[in-house]
């Protein structure tokens, strides 16, 4: 099973709170469709290493005041 399945299990999921986990991949693979590929297999969200802390902080950011309201 790799990455992708995965996500498509857990978005399945009948329990809200396991469907609704927030998914981040960060990969070193920055080949051409792989962020496609990532979103449609349902992740919230691309990153690519090396992942700057600032980038990171401010996606993370956004993901937690939209879940806070």
């Amino acid at each position: 099973m790799d990455g992708y399945e995965a996500t498509r299990l857990r978005r399945q999921n009948p329990h809200d709170s396991v469907r609704k986990i927030l998914m981040i991949v960060l990969t070193a693979s920055a080949i051409d469709g792989d962020e496609e590929k990532c979103l449609e297999a349902g992740m919230n969200d691309y990153l690519t290493k090396p992942v700057r802390l600032a980038v990171l902080k401010e996606e993370l950011g956004q993901y937690i005041q939209t879940r806070m309201k």
